[in-house]
């Protein structure tokens, strides 16, 4: 449905560098990264608001790189929402077809089935300067699938909203695409939103892409250490491979069945590690003696650092968990893994 080709955006001293990426008919695609990694450069190049430089754009079975953006049957949604101030919600949702050839009969069911699934029958006489932030996402999700766009481009449009509208918003969108068969294409830099909406993702760093694939193959694999990072994986490592060993300053770990091939970092994710005050009788063949040099509160979760010699290991906690173990600065603990948990690259 999408596809780019070579892609090469300049701007100023900024640009993208030979973007190739294919996404599905009707997939929730989402690119990620970081500000300033050419996420919403990518995106509006797509929809036509920026010229390509070099390569080339298809969105279904039509060659649309030198197209105006009115020609290309997209839909784009911003974080700012973009709507005009002085119409009405009824008015901004049908303002794009004055420039698509709709059916009345079409417009109008179409017009009352997004209404109904976004909830927004209660404030179309209502102005968009008098809405709330989710009110406002809302009629511009409507705004954008009105005109009945191949493509939903969407630019991080949770970012803009309190908590408690994220996670309406977050279910809108899943719920428009599963009735639908637009493809939806979002740019976040919040790898939650990934988890919960996307079917493949990409990651893109310094306008280029770093690793495409299953969201689950990105978290589980990375592919580098700036993806590792990006995704959480937190502890990685450089690493000397023996055979089915590797060795971390002093620290010896037994890969198990997976295999260096080649590879020169060792990862696992913090959720991984467990963290015990004396040695588990278990299956983790890997089990080290550490010391706790930090407990930094994430909210839901405690992140436990973990000296070990002149290594650095960070392991998640529930708080109620922390509690009952009773773990505190400066304490010496067990910490342990699996070798299936590890990941080389």
């Amino acid at each position: 449905m999408i596809e780019t080709r070579n892609l090469t955006v300049r701007l100023g001293e900024f640009y993208l560098q030979d973007i190739n990426i294919s996404i599905g008919r009707n997939e929730f695609f989402v690119l990620m990264g970081p500000t300033g990694a050419g996420k919403t450069v990518l995106l509006e190049a797509i929809a036509g608001l920026i010229a390509v430089d070099q390569g080339s754009i298809r969105i279904g079975v039509k060659e649309v790189t030198a197209l105006a953006p009115e020609r290309r049957e997209v839909g784009i949604v911003y974080q700012d929402y973009s709507l005009f101030p002085h119409m009405t919600v009824r008015e901004n949702i049908v303002y794009g077809l004055r420039y698509h050839k709709i059916k009345k009969s079409d417009a109008k069911g179409k017009f009352e089935r997004l209404v109904s699934e976004l909830n927004l029958s209660h404030l179309l006489n209502r102005l968009a300067t008098n809405l709330s932030g989710g009110e406002n996402q809302r009629v511009a999700l409507a705004r954008a699938l009105m005109i009945e766009p191949l493509v939903l481009l969407l630019d991080e449009p949770l970012s803009a909203l309190d908590p408690r509208f994220r996670e309406e918003i977050r279910e809108n969108l899943k719920s428009l695409h599963k009735n639908s068969d637009t493809t939806f294409l979002m740019v976040t830099h919040d790898f939650a939103e990934a988890l919960s909406l996307a079917d493949r993702a990409a990651i893109m760093n310094n306008g280029r892409i770093e690793q495409e694939g299953t969201v689950e193959e990105i978290f589980r694999k990375p592919s580098s250490t700036f993806v590792a990072d990006f995704v959480g994986m937190k502890n990685f490592f450089a690493v000397n491979f023996d055979g089915r060993e590797a060795r971390i300053n002093g620290l010896t770990i037994d890969l198990g069945d997976v295999s260096p091939n080649n590879c020169k970092y060792l990862a696992v994710r913090p959720e991984d590690i467990v963290v015990s005050k004396e040695k588990l009788s278990s299956s983790m063949r890997n089990s080290f003696n550490g010391m706790i040099t930090g407990l930094i509160d994430q909210g839901l979760y405690y992140e436990i650092w973990i000296e070990s010699g002149k290594n650095l290991f960070k392991a998640t906690l529930t708080k109620r968990s922390l509690i009952e173990l009773g773990l505190r600065e400066g304490m010496n603990i067990v910490f342990s893994f699996k070798s299936a948990a590890l990941h080389l690259f």
